[in-house]
């Protein structure tokens, strides 16, 4: 097995490159296209909900007075057929019942009045939801378009990343199995970073100072000696 720190470096690089196309993948402007169409979509789906549910108040208060308007029109047919029928012979009872016809068609031209009016409180509400149903099937066909913009990014940074990390698979199969573990050990630690070059006496993977006897110790070290920053506890290579 090789142990040769270089090949650390050259690890260290190629993850470092897969921990840059992950964060690239995670920050797609595509996503965030994509979110705020679906905030879109839905913005206007409770949107339509609130309208539906006002226009359906007010149908059904529509609806209501309809169903009386009919019920005096047919009492209304009902006394009128008495009233002509010849059943009644008293001339009180007659007057009565003629002033309960004149009751109910009042009665039921109030009602047809109100239903008109509840119709044309209806009518602009039935616009609106139609006009929030044409905004939602545009906004659901731009999160599709969003969606498949965001597929196709993902894509492209899925095979630039499959060609890292086959790159990646074949240094590591060359470091040897307890060297490769430290330093895989020490990257999650150190959230990215497990092996640096030592430059003078800076660790540049956390560019900070060495004292000068530790950089002195490290370079006279025999080689494949592992080494670790004191700052960051990445692998020190010379």
């Amino acid at each position: 097995m090789v142990t040769s720190l270089e090949s650390l470096l050259e690890l260290q690089e190629r993850d470092l490159a897969l921990d840059r196309l992950r964060h690239r993948r995670e920050t797609l402007p595509e996503r965030a296209a994509l979110a705020a169409a679906d905030a879109q979509v839905a913005a206007l789906q409770a949107e339509h909900e609130r309208v539906r549910a006002a226009r359906d108040e007010v149908l059904a208060e529509e609806r209501r007075r309809d169903h009386e308007a009919q019920s005096f029109a047919a009492q209304t047919e009902d006394h009128e057929r008495r009233l002509y029928s010849g059943e009644i012979a008293s001339p009180r009872d007659l007057q009565a019942l003629q002033a309960d016809v004149q009751s109910l068609r009042r009665r039921q031209r109030e009602t047809e009045d109100l239903q008109l009016a509840t119709m044309e409180r209806r009518e602009p509400l039935d616009g609106e939801v139609a006009h929030i149903e044409g905004e939602i099937e545009r906004a659901e066909a731009a999160v599709v378009s969003a969606r498949e913009a965001l597929a196709a990014a993902e894509a492209e940074i899925d095979r630039e990343a499959e060609g890292e990390r086959v790159v990646r698979d074949e240094l590591a199969a060359g470091i040897a199995p307890a060297l490769l573990a430290d330093y895989e050990q020490r990257r999650a630690k150190a959230k990215g970073v497990g092996a640096a070059r030592l430059v003078g006496s800076t660790c540049q993977g956390c560019h900070l100072t060495i004292p000068a006897t530790e950089v002195d110790r490290i370079r006279k070290a025999p080689e494949g000696t592992v080494s670790y920053c004191d700052n960051c506890g990445a692998i020190l290579v010379p």
